[in-house]
């Protein structure tokens, strides 16, 4: 391609810039040449002490912060508006309706984008095939991993919970992924290169990362993602999220749950999936639910 452009208009690249670097010249490259030992996966995962997601850091003075943020937009005093009064006028559904909607409409109002004070980080262990849905929500960027130097000889993956119950299809699972990490070292050993052996690998691979967001692009990823018909690792480590960030803000955290939970007694219907529906009361005892499938 790059020939063929040249072809047509020699100056093109001179003038968008110059060429990308070598490889030798980008900084991951030199730890790329060094056997990776993987102990940062056991650093990790002690970290995370069984858990899908884990809160790595937050901003301590969220809930004052906020409620400075929506008095600034409101032009109001503390006086005026007190912290409590402020984060009800943008958390609580029957108040700010944009927390009603279906679509993504927060980054539109002034008064939510209050919440871009408020940053969380997450520590994760998830499947890829999680990550690649946990990807689109885009505003909530992470560190993903290189996996030229996460590789592991040992099988790392993450097994799903319907699987994990039947004894018989764990049994299966298990033997298929033994047979391609098997197959990964194997080529490595007849001498393919890492980046290419790596595609043996199942979709269950564990990859493992930090994520960070402001709460009003974690509000409507949490929205979404505690629903029952959100993808089943994505919906774990939103529910522990939604846990951990509500014991350290309480008060940002009181109108956060799955859509049902927000539109109940304000507006109909109660849930936004139409047919999907799960067929069970979700908004009655969220979050104290229990995910069956």
């Amino acid at each position: 391609m790059v020939a063929r452009v040249k072809e047509v208009d020699p100056a093109f690249f001179e003038r968008v810039g110059k060429q990308p670097l070598a490889d030798e010249q980008l900084p991951e490259w030199a730890f790329l040449q060094q056997p990776a030992t993987n102990g940062f996966r056991q650093e990790l995962d002690a970290q995370l002490d069984g858990r899908v997601s884990v809160l790595a850091d937050y901003s301590a003075n969220a809930e004052r912060v906020v409620a400075q943020a929506v008095r600034a937009v409101l032009g109001r005093s503390e006086a005026e508006l007190a912290d409590d009064a402020a984060l009800e006028a943008v958390m609580n559904p029957a108040k700010n309706r944009y927390r009603l909607e279906t679509l993504n409409v927060g980054a539109h109002s002034p008064l939510m984008r209050a919440l871009n004070h408020a940053s969380y980080t997450f520590a994760k262990r998830i499947s890829h095939t999680a990550d690649s849905q946990d990807q689109r929500h885009r505003m909530v960027p992470g560190s993903r991993p290189l996996l030229l130097a996460t590789d592991s000889a040992a099988p790392d993956y993450v097994t799903p919970m319907l699987i994990r119950r039947n004894p018989r299809a764990r049994g299966l699972y298990e033997q298929a992924m033994a047979e391609a990490w098997t197959a990964k070292q194997r080529l490595l050993e007849l001498g393919a290169p890492r980046e290419f052996a790596l595609y043996v690998l199942p979709n269950a691979v564990a990859v493992r990362f930090h994520e960070s967001g402001s709460l009003l692009h974690l509000l409507h990823k949490w929205t979404m993602r505690t629903c029952f018909n959100a993808q089943e690792e994505i919906y774990q480590a939103s529910m522990e999220e939604v846990e951990q960030v509500r014991r350290v803000h309480p008060r940002l955290m009181k109108y956060v749950g799955p859509p049902c939970y927000i539109r109940v007694g304000i507006t109909s219907p109660i849930c936004t999936e139409g047919s999907h529906f799960c067929g069970i009361k979700v908004w009655e005892s969220f979050p104290a639910i229990d995910r069956r499938i």
